[in-house]
C-alpha cells in the first residue's frame, strides 16, 4: 500500500512497499498492493483480469462481533427491521435463479442457505469418515418412514452416497499425492468436481482469521493463512476447467480489523474491509468500488476502514450480470438495496 499512514500505523507488520524483494507487496496499481502469499496463486489470475478487489467494502452492522455480523451478512436483511432467521440471501438467490440448485459445502446447514428452497450440505473435509454409516443410516431412515420427514431423510442419504461415489476417485488420487490436502486446497478442489457438473449456488465456510496476537506481515500467522486460501482458489479455478468461464467467486469476511496494530502485534475486531471477486469472465484485473485516502481523516471511528460499497447493493450489481436478473427478482434478494454495478461481469 502506498499509504504512509499504513506503514506507520503497523510498524512491526506492514506489508512493504513493492519493489524487488520477495517480501514486498505485489503491486495491484499506484495505491494498492497484494499480499506476496498470494504471489503463485491469485496474483497471476489478477494479471490475466480473472480477479479483482472492492476495497472499503463490507456491513453496516457495526456490533465487531463475530456472530451478530456474520448473522447480519448471511441473512442479508435491513439492520433495522425485524429480522427472519429461516430467510439467508442465497436461499432467497436461488428461489429466483430458475432451475439453480444450491449446495452448502458444511458441516451443518448455514444461516445463508435457510429458506423455502430445500438446501443439501456435505462437509467434504470429513466425507472419507461419514458420522453415519450405512447400517446407522438404514436404522435412522426406519425411524421416520411413514412421516413427514421421510423423503427429506431419504434424499438426504440419497445426496451423501452420489457425492461419495462422485469423490471416491479423486479423494484416492489424493491419498497416493496427487495433490496437497493442506488448509483448503483439497477440499476447493472438490468443491470444484461438484459444482460444474451439478450444483449452481455454492457456499463454503472458511476460518481461522481472528489475528489479536502475532497477526505477522509478510511471514507468519496471517500469511500462511492467505497461502492457504489463495492456493485453494487457484485449484478451483483449475478444477473448474471450461466452466470456469461461467463462474463467478466471491471472498468476504463479516468485517476487517483495525487498522493500527494492537500492542500484541495484531489487529483487533474492525469494520469495513476488501472483497476478492475472481471469475473467468471477469472484467477484473483492477481495484473496483468507491475509494478514499486512506489516511487517520478517513478512519471510521478513528479506528477502522470506512464501508463505502455496502455488500448487499454491491453482489445485487453482480447477481443480476451472472444471473440475469432483473429489478424485481434483486428485490426478492434484498428489500430496499439499489443494485451496485461495478460492472465486473
Amino acid at each position: 500500500m502506498a499509504s504512509d499512514f499504513y506503514q506507520a500505523s503497523r510498524p512491526e507488520i506492514a506489508i512493504r512497499r513493492p519493489d524487488a524483494a520477495p517480501d514486498s507487496a505485489l503491486a495491484l496499481d499506484a495505491e494498492w498492493g497484494l499480499h506476496p502469499a498470494l504471489r503463485e496463486t491469485v496474483y497471476p489470475l489478477y494479471q490475466k483480469g480473472e480477479a479483482s478487489f472492492i476495497a472499503f467494502a463490507g456491513t453496516d452492522d457495526l456490533s465487531r462481533s463475530h456472530f451478530e455480523s456474520q448473522d447480519s451478512i448471511e441473512l442479508g436483511q435491513p439492520l433495522d427491521s425485524r429480522r427472519d432467521f429461516r430467510s439467508g440471501f442465497l436461499n432467497r438467490l436461488a428461489a429466483v435463479v430458475n432451475g439453480a440448485q444450491p449446495m452448502a459445502f458444511t458441516d451443518r446447514l448455514p444461516l445463508v442457505l435457510q429458506g423455502t428452497v430445500q438446501v443439501p450440505n456435505a462437509a467434504l473435509a470429513s466425507l472419507a469418515k461419514p458420522a453415519v454409516d450405512p447400517r446407522q443410516s438404514a436404522i435412522i431412515a426406519a425411524m421416520y418412514r411413514g412421516t413427514p420427514l421421510a423423503g427429506n431423510v431419504a434424499s438426504g442419504f440419497a445426496l451423501r452416497d452420489e457425492v461419495n461415489r462422485e469423490l471416491g476417485a479423486e479423494m484416492q488420487a489424493a491419498s497416493r499425492g496427487a495433490i496437497s490436502s493442506k488448509g483448503f486446497e483439497l477440499e476447493a478442489h472438490r468443491v470444484a468436481l461438484l459444482m460444474k457438473e451439478r450444483f449452481d449456488i455454492g457456499f463454503v465456510d472458511v476460518g481461522g482469521w481472528d489475528t489479536h496476537v502475532n497477526q505477522g506481515g509478510a511471514e507468519g500467522y496471517l500469511a500462511n493463512r492467505l497461502d492457504e486460501l489463495g492456493r485453494g482458489i487457484a485449484a478451483f479455478a483449475q478444477a473448474m476447467g471450461p466452466a470456469w468461464r461461467d463462474t463467478t467467486v466471491v471472498v468476504a469476511s463479516e468485517f476487517g480489523r483495525t487498522f493500527r496494530q494492537n500492542g500484541n502485534r495484531g489487529t483487533d475486531h474492525g469494520h469495513g474491509t476488501v472483497y476478492w471477486v475472481l471469475g473467468g469472465s471477469l472484467r477484473g484485473g483492477r481495484v473496483a468500488g468507491e475509494q478514499v485516502p486512506v489516511d487517520a481523516a478517513n478512519l471510521f471511528q478513528n479506528r477502522d476502514y470506512p464501508v463505502l460499497n455496502e455488500y448487499r447493493g454491491v453482489l445485487a450489481g453482480l447477481f443480476a450480470r451472472q444471473f440475469g436478473l432483473n429489478g424485481a427478482q434483486l428485490q426478492r434478494v434484498f428489500a430496499g438495496v439499489a443494485p451496485r454495478d461495478l460492472q465486473l461481469l
